[in-house]
């Protein structure tokens, strides 16, 4: 193999919202493979919000010129360990390169399903619907016919909540999205009832028009005014479930959301925080609920694809500037889909850019 590697590092703590001239593109010459390990080709790659917190000087956050960590999905190609064969497909966390080194007990074997793509293992198979899937059945406990609001609806997380909470039996649906396109697309493909823009108004107005009768469940991966607006609209026993907070990464000194602390005394109000990591044991419940369905046709994938690792960062800007549909995912430019595919009217949205630069 006469490669050589791509890996991005982290040069700058960003002030605010990251910009490329945060990152840069190390080249050097393929890892060397020490006995017990294995180079792993890298194929799929996925970006997340998470990414964003540990960007800044945190605790366990991202050292600053060295390779940056993430979910990916890659291809041994070259091993010196009998636990793991050339040719395997394998999932590790050691991603934003092109080739990484990893161990047996650094990655996990992918189960094959007739029908099931890979991007779909880090998507809602992945921990996108794992944070999905355990947010509704864990911590929202959802019932039968609970109406439920979800923020970022269009994101990956929210996409996932709203097809599984369908398919769950949940009553109406609800969600926000940060684009009038996006709020057709969650009614017209996705499976909610009604979704708006928050940029419309006052997100308690629109709330309201959209759920006159109120709400038992709110999955909330923004914050700030959404939250407020949510536990003004939940009813007795309603249920909050806190998966991410994304309208205060990119300005931690923004305001805490003001709400009237009371109704969740008088409403008797749960919220709840988790970490998708603490709840890995349910992966193999997510396979059996969601593989079938994808299998069905009743479950698609909304998967946006940037195709190129080059684009990497570009990707992560937009996806934390909503250029997406759905999980965002960057794939190797020689990969077209994986061994098996699933039909085109299964997946929901496949948009596929090149180095698209961001806009505000």
């Amino acid at each position: 193999m006469n490669e050589t590697a791509l890996t991005v590092h982290q040069t700058a703590r960003p002030q605010g919202f990251p910009t490329a001239e945060d990152f840069a593109f190390v080249e050097s010459s393929l890892p060397t493979t020490a006995v017990g390990g294995a180079l792993v080709r890298n194929l799929y790659w996925s970006v997340d919000p998470y990414h964003r917190e540990m960007m800044d000087d945190v605790p366990g956050g991202f050292a600053l010129h060295a390779p940056l960590e993430g979910r990916t999905i890659g291809q041994v190609v070259a091993s010196r360990t009998p636990g793991l064969a050339e040719g395997e497909i394998v999932f590790h966390r050691q991603g934003w390169r092109t080739h990484s080194v990893v161990t047996p007990e650094e990655i996990r074997r992918l189960p094959r399903f007739e029908g099931v793509p890979l991007t779909a293992y880090l998507s809602v198979l992945g921990g996108t619907g794992l944070t999905a899937y355990v947010g509704l059945t864990r911590i929202a406990q959802l019932r039968e016919g609970d109406d439920m609001f979800v923020s970022a609806a269009a994101g990956g997380v929210g996409t996932a909540t709203g097809r599984f909470a369908r398919l769950l039996g949940a009553g109406r649906l609800v969600g926000s999205a940060g684009s009038t396109a996006k709020a057709d697309h969650l009614t017209r493909q996705v499976g909610y009832d009604a979704a708006f823009d928050y940029h419309d108004g006052p997100v308690g107005d629109l709330l309201r028009t959209a759920a006159p009768d109120g709400i038992d469940v709110f999955v909330d991966n923004v914050g700030g005014e959404q939250l407020a607006a949510a536990v003004g609209a939940l009813r007795e026993f309603g249920r909050i479930v806190r998966v991410g907070t994304i309208s205060q990464y990119n300005t931690p000194d923004a305001p805490p959301p003001r709400f009237d602390y009371a109704d969740l005394v008088e409403k008797s109000l749960r919220m709840e925080g988790f970490l998708v990591r603490n709840y890995r044991d349910v992966q193999e419940e997510l396979y059996e609920f969601a593989v079938p369905h994808l299998q069905s046709g009743r479950l698609a994938l909304d998967e946006t694809i940037v195709d190129g690792f080059e684009g990497i960062v570009d990707a992560f800007l937009g996806m934390l500037r909503g250029l997406n549909t759905g999980k965002i995912i960057v794939r190797d430019t020689t990969e077209t889909d994986s061994p098996t595919t699933v039909a085109p009217q299964r997946r929901s949205t496949t948009k596929v850019y090149r180095h698209r630069q961001p806009a505000d």
